[in-house]
């Protein structure tokens, strides 16, 4: 007791550096946790008066001492956490002591730094992490993007997204996280075409209509890519987002059987239907032209688009069980084949020419892929 109160009186006079050496010295004194009562308790109201010492390098000390501590005073603690961006960078960092509640409260007051420190912290919990996509700036947000240990949920990488859909950096650390849902990854995606069809250079060289189309085009080659490098357990949900934004089109789910993706397309049959899993799984598996054409009538597709997944499922069954060898330029060509629009056959009914046109151009361009692939590896040999 005796040697705190001296402490108290020597502080009135001593220089900033060796207050700032005893602040720390008599943190780690206090954390020692081997003080009698009294002597603990007077240790515990010196910290406390230290925090009105004019210096701020005797809290930075003060700040540094305790960062580490769970036995930290509490009201130390929360005090040096509001101090300015410097003193509380050490306790906003990396203290055990701020509850999650303390960590949401120095965030919505909206200092770059803090928000910054506070999505760094290891182990954020997803309340934290909330607060930071629904508060945070764009730098705050992509350190808590890059913070690997912390909790995110679904609806925050959504949130940082639409916040902060305009930050080229924050779109990059979304894309490469692997914890970012497909749905917030088409998103993505999609913002990113918006953004190269409002430009005016590209408006300016191919023209406003020609860009929506070129947009999207490569929108839909994207989700397509975007499908096959994702888990089997995400399906459902990206499908529900494009069902949101409407964007389960007839030609997006035209291409999705031309190109093989039966599994989500599975998925999309359900959402459209309401029929059960197992059902619509055995259907594509292993059913009857008749009962398909019922699930697909069910999903609102038109006969002419019936016939053409009709004939690509039966080609892509084969390839599944070895039977055959095909990929999208081979099914493309005989789902044209089905409504008889390949330059063979005397051309599709009326109601099928949208649909013609729209497998050809699935077709040229798995050509295309297909010559660029055969080109590389010829370079590669």
């Amino acid at each position: 007791m005796q040697v705190v109160q001296h402490f108290l009186k020597w502080a009135e006079t001593a220089r900033v550096s060796e207050r700032a050496g005893a602040a720390a010295a008599l943190a780690r004194v206090y954390l020692d946790r081997e003080l009698p009562f009294e002597d603990r308790y007077a240790a515990e109201a010196a910290l406390t008066s230290l925090l009105d010492d004019p210096s701020p390098k005797v809290r930075v000390a003060l700040s540094e001492a305790l960062s580490m501590s769970r036995h930290a005073p509490v009201q130390v603690v929360a005090a040096l956490a509001a101090d300015q961006p410097d003193v509380a960078g050490p306790i906003l960092a990396r203290s055990p002591v701020l509850s999650e509640t303390d960590l949401i409260d120095r965030i919505a007051d909206g200092r770059h730094k803090t928000q910054c420190l506070i999505a760094q912290r290891p182990q954020l919990t997803m309340g934290v992490s909330a607060a930071i996509a629904e508060l945070g700036d764009p730098d705050a947000c992509i350190a808590l993007v890059e913070n690997k240990s912390a909790e995110i949920a679904a609806i925050s990488f959504r949130r940082m997204i639409e916040r902060h859909s305009d930050e080229p950096r924050l779109r990059e650390a979304l894309i490469c996280d692997a914890r970012l849902p497909s749905d917030c990854r088409h998103l993505i995606l999609t913002q990113l075409g918006e953004t190269l069809r409002d430009a005016p250079l590209v408006k300016a060289l191919v023209g406003a209509v020609r860009a929506e189309k070129l947009t999207h085009e490569a929108c839909l080659r994207a989700s397509l890519t975007l499908i096959a490098t994702m888990e089997p357990a995400e399906h459902q949900a990206l499908v529900e987002h494009l069902r949101i934004r409407g964007e389960l089109t007839t030609g997006f789910i035209v291409r999705l059987v031309a190109h093989g993706k039966i599994d989500f397309f599975g998925n999309v049959l359900i959402a459209l239907t309401g029929q059960a899993r197992e059902r619509v799984g055995g259907l594509l598996a292993n059913g009857r032209e008749v009962a398909i054409a019922a699930l697909l009538h069910k999903a609102g597709l038109s006969k002419p688009v019936q016939k053409t997944i009709i004939r690509a499922l039966a080609v892509w069954r084969e390839v599944a069980q070895g039977e055959r060898v095909a990929g999208a330029q081979e099914v493309s060509w005989l789902m044209l084949e089905a409504i008889g629009a390949t330059p063979a056959q005397a051309g599709p009914e009326p109601d099928a020419a949208e649909l013609a046109a729209l497998l050809r151009s699935i077709h040229i361009e798995a050509l295309r892929e297909n010559a660029r692939l055969q080109a590389q590896a010829l370079v590669a040999a």
